[in-house]
């Protein structure tokens, strides 16, 4: 498994922010990906080959994290990762006990 460091790396390669969905995981490599890929470019660039490997290694490394990730489904980190959806059940639940 990859350190924190290694995990970091791979993040500013794809160009994401400290927090992204696997959603955009998969859009910032394939943006890249299109990009940077040798048979898409008239070969005038001689890095492209080892950015593209540099793309599949933060790639894999990213998908490999998400995959094994462990998920919390305590209420409380729950309710941290949805905000908005406890402050509609407070303002659903208890609109006329300020009345």
């Amino acid at each position: 498994m990859a350190n924190f460091t290694e995990i970091d790396e791979a993040r500013k390669v794809l160009g994401l922010s400290e927090a992204a969905t696997l959603k955009d995981v998969k859009r910032a490599y394939r943006a890249l990906a299109h990009r940077y890929h040798p048979d898409k470019l008239d070969g005038s660039q001689k890095n492209d080959n080892e950015t593209m490997i540099r793309l599949n290694w933060a790639y894999n490394l990213l998908m490999e994290y998400c995959k094994n990730y462990m998920y919390s489904f305590r209420e409380e980190d729950v309710a941290r990762a949805y905000p908005y959806d406890e402050y509609l059940r407070t303002f659903k639940d208890k609109w006329f006990d300020s009345i």
